[in-house]
């Protein structure tokens, strides 16, 4: 990766909570897609992570950002285990998160995203974890105990979750109810659910991410963006996925994040500004950044 990325001049200030950039769609671009994003004024970009197969990728990209001081804080990790990865082997893939959580070197200092005293985790979630009963239901009951387990994770160590949440909310809400806690700290990622679905999740403490889908004609997301409270919506691409409109059908990236946060100013009849401000300070202080 090249060292010469400079923090754009761009009016606003935005987090993208969600993308792979470390997915092989970008191999033949990523420093440009980089450049790219730091140019609309994307200043952080959450990594979640999938499973084992994709750990290495994704620590390679946060790693050597790491170095260079331009780019000092504009990767941040996450560590889990996908639902659709959840197969026979899902112990062992446990295990590898386990790893991860607990045993990787701490932070020092100097390598904080925003400095501060000590050590810290160098994850600033747990994710992206949850339930995905869209294609089947095989691995329905290994979902759960995963879930479970990954969840408890987050309670130890003091950090976020990161939800993906497919055709389960009923079973996810299942799930956080019988664990009990008085409130959740984390978000529903490409959050696809009702109004009513969405009220339910800030009652638990979580805040929603809000993606290229709400940019699509007759999106029933508009309802859900309409009714929540700003400060409880954070903004993601979910690139290379789901790709906001003009760029539906193609690639996603961070750069797109303004043409989301827009949509969103648009349907609240606000400002892009107080967009960028709210959720770039929620992102901030939920994932600490």
């Amino acid at each position: 990766m090249a060292n010469n990325f400079q923090f754009s001049t761009f009016n606003f200030q935005f987090v993208d909570t969600h993308c792979h950039l470390y997915d092989e769609a970008f191999d033949a671009d990523r420093d440009a897609a980089i450049q790219r994003a730091l140019d609309a004024g994307v200043t952080t970009m959450l990594l979640p992570d999938i499973d084992s197969t994709s750990t290495p990728r994704l620590d390679a990209l946060a790693t050597q950002s790491f170095s260079h001081l331009a780019t000092q804080s504009l990767f941040r990790r996450m560590a889990g285990l996908h639902p659709t990865s959840v197969k026979e082997d899902y112990e062992s893939e446990l295990q590898h998160v386990h790893t991860r959580l607990y045993s990787s070197p701490k932070l020092e200092e100097g390598d904080r995203p925003q400095g501060g005293g000590g050590v810290c985790q160098p994850y600033c979630a747990v994710g992206e974890i949850g339930m995905d009963l869209y294609w089947d239901r095989t691995f329905e009951a290994q979902q759960r105990e995963v879930l479970k387990t990954q969840l408890q994770w987050a309670v130890d160590l003091d950090l976020p979750v990161c939800l993906h949440i497919r055709k389960a909310h009923n079973e996810v809400f299942s799930v956080l109810r019988e664990l009990n806690r008085p409130s959740w700290r984390g978000v529903m990622h490409c959050f696809g659910g009702s109004v009513q679905e969405a009220q339910r999740a800030l009652e638990m403490g979580f805040h929603l991410g809000i993606g290229g889908v709400v940019t699509f004609k007759n999106a029933t997301m508009a309802d859900v963006v309409k009714a929540v409270p700003l400060d409880r919506l954070l903004l993601e691409t979910d690139a290379p996925y789901l790709s906001p409109v003009p760029h539906r059908g193609q690639r996603n990236e961070s750069a797109y994040i303004p043409l989301i946060a827009q949509k969103i100013a648009d349907l609240r009849g606000i400002s892009l500004a107080e967009v960028a401000a709210v959720t770039t300070a929620s992102a901030t202080a939920l994932f600490h950044l």
